[in-house]
């Protein structure tokens, strides 16, 4: 048997691929959206990507799934639990779907379905049994965001994100039920999550990429309780806040995307930029001089985590940013379901279009007569419940825009900004200046900075 782990960390995302090194056909499991990886791996083995499969219909990343059979050929193999208010739809001639005690046989090796409703009503874990290697006792499992290194995954994104209410306490006891069903299976079974440490798809994910079931029982809360009531409580209780572009990718998911393709983007500085723009540059240089409308998200491996949530689906994109990075940036991109990258302008032409800037401060500027200042904490809630400025505003950086939200100072205001580092002060301020606050004050090193200032 091959396997064969791969690990996106600009998503904290896990994939998989599975191989009978007899008859040279592989699965991938949970594929994301641009499958050059995968394709690497396979033509260096010498394996075929016959099939492909994934554990629920995501909410955090594009799926890959479409895009292997249109490529690859592979067939595809997708849940059919659930109720029939979730299941997949537009899927192509031949999918199989999936029911709790299935089996897929890729070539002498062996996963066995099992229905782990909870995150989502249609995910499934998939237990792997290397039959070729003469085994007849299972190795380990893919659990998608069933079972994290530390965690289980969130209950209430269908209802956050897909808008379907009542949902999160039905997915939390769905979860307690499902827990139940791994009673069966022995401590030394391997579990590979679909995601790591930074995933918003649970709040206490481990920083390490595999587990065992035994290992998880004597560590992880999930598996220790033995309340539905205090579980339940306990689950849906200080989940981090979704990103928007969650209830995008429910979405498409379910319903598929158009294949995936590079293109030429133009390369250009004209007077009109089409659509959205996102800047690039470092939060320093974005300070310093930028487009009065542009939002500032540095290039880097967290990048897309915080570009989620400002992306608006219904328009093209300008990206400030250095033109090398073409093909990566529309690979980044596509990874959340967003492929209309219209134009990028060179980092080194921007001059002409600078006609704002924002003010950086270190912490002592502000903790001067603080209680006096209007101050704006865009950290997470459970950030901001553990420790804050008592006479400081809470609104997260992400939903600085959102329609259900509203920001709690005039527009005429002096806004001191804070995050607990510098970086999501730096990406709020941007899109403060964006939407009509002109005197936006960014607190560099962030509450860190400013809890060190104080207790000085």
């Amino acid at each position: 048997m091959f396997f064969k782990q791969f690990y996106d960390e600009k998503l904290s995302q896990t994939s998989y691929m599975v191989a009978c090194q007899k008859t040279k056909d592989a699965i991938i499991i949970d594929p994301s959206r641009v499958l050059d990886e995968y394709k690497e791996v396979a033509d260096k083995q010498g394996y075929k990507i016959t099939y492909a499969t994934e554990t629920h219909i995501h909410a955090d990343f594009a799926s890959g799934l479409r895009d292997a059979e249109r490529k690859f050929g592979s067939r595809l193999l997708v849940s059919d639990e659930g109720d029939e208010s979730w299941k997949y739809e537009n899927m192509p001639e031949g999918t199989v779907f999936l029911k709790e005690g299935d089996t897929i046989d890729v070539g002498n090796v062996e996963l066995k379905v099992i229905h782990t409703p909870g995150h989502t009503p249609e995910s499934i874990t998939f237990v792997l049994t290397d039959r070729g290697g003469g085994s007849d006792e299972p190795m380990g499992m893919f659990t998608g965001d069933f079972l994290f290194v530390g965690d289980i995954g969130r209950p209430d994104l269908l209802e956050e994100a897909a808008k379907m209410e009542g949902t999160t306490e039905i997915g939390a006891k769905d979860m307690f039920n499902s827990l139940k069903k791994l009673e069966e299976y022995p401590d030394f079974l391997q579990v590979w999550p679909g995601h790591g440490a930074g995933s918003p798809c649970g709040k206490a994910l481990g920083a390490v990429p595999l587990s065992t079931l035994g290992y998880e029982r004597q560590n992880n809360w999930a598996l220790k309780a033995d309340d539905e009531e205090s579980f339940v409580k306990e689950l849906v209780s200080d989940q981090p806040e979704p990103p928007t572009h969650f209830a995008h990718m429910k979405k498409v998911n379910k319903e598929g995307l158009p294949e995936f393709q590079l293109k030429e983007v133009i390369v250009g500085t004209p007077k009109q930029l089409p659509g959205q723009v996102f800047d690039l540059r470092s939060k320093e240089a974005f300070a310093e001089g930028f487009r009065k409308g542009s939002i500032n998200i540095p290039l880097n491996d967290k990048f897309l985590q915080f570009a989620g949530w400002y992306v608006d689906f219904s328009q093209p994109m300008t990206l400030i940013a250095d033109p090398e990075n073409s093909e990566k940036l529309q690979k980044d991109f596509a990874s959340i379901g967003f492929d209309d990258i219209a134009l990028i302008v060179p980092e080194d032409k921007i001059e002409q279009y600078v006609d704002a800037s924002y003010e950086n401060v270190q912490p002592a500027e502000l903790t001067a007569d603080y209680e006096n200042k209007n101050i704006l904490d865009v950290r997470s809630k459970s950030e901001y419940q553990e420790d804050n400025l008592k006479n400081a505003k809470h609104l997260h950086f992400g939903q600085l825009t959102s329609e259900d939200k509203e920001v709690p100072f005039d527009k005429e205001d002096e806004i001191f900004v804070h995050c607990q580092s510098g970086v999501r002060s730096a990406i709020a301020a941007s899109v403060l200046k964006a939407n009509g606050y002109e005197n936006v004050i960014n607190v560099e090193k962030g509450y860190n900075g400013i809890k060190k200032e104080l207790e000085s």
